[in-house]
């Protein structure tokens, strides 16, 4: 190579299966018909999906003269890359990890996600924050094109080679003008209509960005399309989706189907109404304590009663699974035995609420809570158990005319206010308060100490932030500390109310043990 040339590097950073190698043969293709010297690599690799593979095409910015020979390098330098581009984001931060994107690089990336293995098996939340990864490419990269090439690869109907190699035509990076990329395109004899289609929208993107349309993420499309909604159904949803976040859009979606498999869609539809309630009063800052938030109005809205524990044990898919669990074989006979023991407080929370209030305030005055329970061992592999537990379940059109649904939904609606009202102010004590949900579960005993709980550290912690007496921070750590106490306390013996009373206690006589009937003791 002569002093008076220099080389240009390229740096493809694709997954397996996206068609990186067919780029780089465009590329190769593009500079011979251009008339500069050229050189392509590939290095596989299983960096982070058993796949991942960079390709990487050096060449001259122009044709040497006479008969000199360039002497390419097989793989790239940190810090002599000119341009990175990277067909997902966090293959883009691997290249800026790496020292490839630099103050002389262009860096073009997908901002889609694929997730690792890592992220995937993480006990809780392991996703790397996306605004990271943007961030940090933006502060190395000499210039940076972001966009969804997933978004346009689906819409085009083609793969993402194309779309990157669009995206590298009009960044304006390539020595050579745009028909010879589409020349070479055409000639390659393979889906060449989707290709082009691909390569014309990044085109078009990377060369004078557009705004942003309102989408639904692509994880939430699929959730939609796997729950075979009617399509009105589906269509109206889709549209609703559009001016939320994303993250927010996936929890919606889920929380929705859970609502309407609950009780029907009008409360699938009441569900997304209050999500429109939260995200309209959130700010950027509380894009944390907003999801939180959704993913517990979801879990909230579909509490535990009878009736939901006898429509699930009575489920084709729940037969299934415990043949499957108790590796069941052909001829094998499988009897199922639910055990169940019903409470005055169960029962009159299925009640209509009248009904129900005037049976707890008898049983409270009589001192029958908590000790009026009748055990019951229903076999629900015979037909008289699944009719007597589908006959609970068949209760579900009654629902909203119970005790419980009335006393879940007015706590329900006060803490949606607060919410609604913390989330603009103080982002991190919404953040914690979107957890308070946690302490109401299932039903019962539990569901009591639940609402002991909850009316504890409302009265304590959360009417003294809303009201002022203390300020946002205070607030926060008290509530986060309590609220962790709490949840370790699954007896609830931080409640007053649950606390033994002093005084006598019962004495319990047995009979001493004879010959007859020696002691035994179990291993």
């Amino acid at each position: 190579m002569t002093p008076q040339t220099t080389s240009y590097g390229i740096l493809i950073a694709a997954l397996g299966g996206e068609g990186g190698g067919v780029l780089a043969d465009w590329l190769v293709q593009c500079a011979l018909r251009h008339g500069l010297p050229v050189q392509a690599t590939s290095v596989p690799g299983v960096a982070q999906r058993t796949g991942a593979t960079s390709y990487y095409i050096e060449l001259l910015r122009e044709p040497l003269p006479g008969p000199a020979q360039p002497v390419f390098g097989l793989t790239p330098v940190p810090g002599c890359v000119d341009v990175v581009v990277a067909s997902e984001l966090l293959e883009a931060a691997r290249m800026v990890e790496r020292g490839f994107v630099t103050a002389r690089t262009t860096l073009l990336s997908s901002t889609h996600r694929v997730y690792t293995t890592l992220e995937k098996m993480h006990m809780a939340d392991g996703r790397q924050d996306p605004q990271r990864l943007v961030d940090a490419a933006r502060a190395m990269a000499r210039h940076t094109v972001l966009f969804d090439m997933e978004a346009i690869t689906t819409r085009s109907g083609t793969v993402v080679s194309a779309v990157m190699f669009g995206a590298l035509a009009g960044a304006g990076v390539l020595p050579w003008p745009r028909s010879v990329c589409e020349d070479v395109i055409r000639e390659s004899g393979k889906g060449v209509q989707a290709s082009l289609a691909g390569f014309s929208a990044a085109f078009d993107e990377a060369h004078q960005p557009s705004n942003p349309e309102p989408v639904v993420s692509r994880d939430a499309l699929q959730v939609l399309a796997d729950a075979a909604l009617p399509p009105a159904l589906q269509s109206a949803w889709t549209v609703r989706l559009q001016a939320w976040p994303e993250t927010v859009q996936l929890i919606a979606v889920h929380g929705a189907l859970r609502c309407r498999d609950y009780q029907h869609d009008a409360y699938a539809s009441a569900f997304l109404d209050q999500v429109q309630g939260l995200v309209e009063a959130s700010t950027p800052l509380a894009a944390e304590a907003l999801d939180e938030a959704v993913r517990h109005l979801a879990l909230w809205m579909c509490f535990e009663d009878v009736i939901r524990v006898a429509d699930l044990k009575t489920r084709r898919s729940r037969y299934a699974r415990v043949a499957t669990e108790a590796q069941v074989r052909p001829g094998d006979i499988v009897r199922v035995t639910e055990h169940f023991k019903p409470g005055i407080d169960e029962v009159a929370a299925v009640l209509p609420r009248a009904l129900g209030e005037r049976l707890v305030s008898l049983a409270t005055r009589r001192g029958w809570m908590g000790k009026a329970h009748v055990g019951l061992h229903i076999r629900s592999t015979s037909l008289w158990g699944f009719l007597m537990l589908r006959g609970l379940a068949w209760l579900r059109p009654l629902r909203p005319r119970s005790l419980r649904y009335a006393q879940e939904h007015e706590t329900l609606r006060v803490w949606l206010g607060a919410m609604r009202q913390v989330l603009p102010q103080a982002p991190a004590l919404a953040l914690v308060l979107s957890g308070l949900p946690q302490v109401l579960k299932g039903y019962g005993d539990t569901q009591a100490r639940g609402r002991l709980n909850y009316a504890r550290l409302w009265a304590e912690h959360v009417v003294p932030a809303l009201t002022g007496a203390v300020d946002a921070d205070t607030a926060t750590e008290g509530l986060r500390a309590a609220l962790k106490a709490t949840l370790a306390d699954p007896e609830g013996k931080l409640n007053t109310a649950h606390r033994p009373p002093a005084g006598a206690q019962p004495i319990f006589w047995a009979a001493r043990p004879t010959k007859e009937t020696p002691l035994t003791t179990g291993a």
